[in-house]
């Protein structure tokens, strides 16, 4: 299981679609964004990322055009992280990859993708081992 869900991972192509080097931070950063401004604190927990290197992605994103930082509207030391209209394009071709199942999944016959349906609804009502 573990090896189909590695080969079918949409890192690379999230890169490449978006030209945004390596890393996954980059992504998760515009992701945590869609549904609105956060703080340079929110969102380096919101990625799981310390931050200074929340800082960096913000910095590299922003020149990109992707993102815009504006004082905040209750704290001017603060500043407001948010997506710019280039940046909110970027996120909706995220989504759609990450979205999509991986063809060998969209090739199952009707029957089989019901089966595996059925079998991942029983997994997820298990709960952590």
């Amino acid at each position: 299981m573990s090896g189909f869900v590695q080969s079918h991972d949409p890192s690379d192509e999230l890169r490449q679609t978006l030209g945004l080097g390596r890393g996954t931070g980059r992504v998760k950063a515009l992701v945590s964004l869609a549904a609105g401004p956060l703080s340079l604190a929110q969102l380096a927990q919101a990625i799981g990322a310390d931050p200074s290197y929340t800082t960096i992605i913000v910095n590299e994103l922003q020149a990109l055009g992707l993102l815009s930082r504006t004082p905040d509207a209750h704290d001017r030391r603060k500043k407001a992280v948010k997506l710019t209209a280039d940046g909110r394009k970027a996120v909706q071709k995220a989504q759609a990859i990450i979205a999509r199942p991986p063809s060998p999944l969209r090739d199952l016959p009707p029957a089989d993708l019901l089966r595996l349906q059925e079998i991942l609804g029983q997994l997820s009502t298990r709960g952590p081992v």
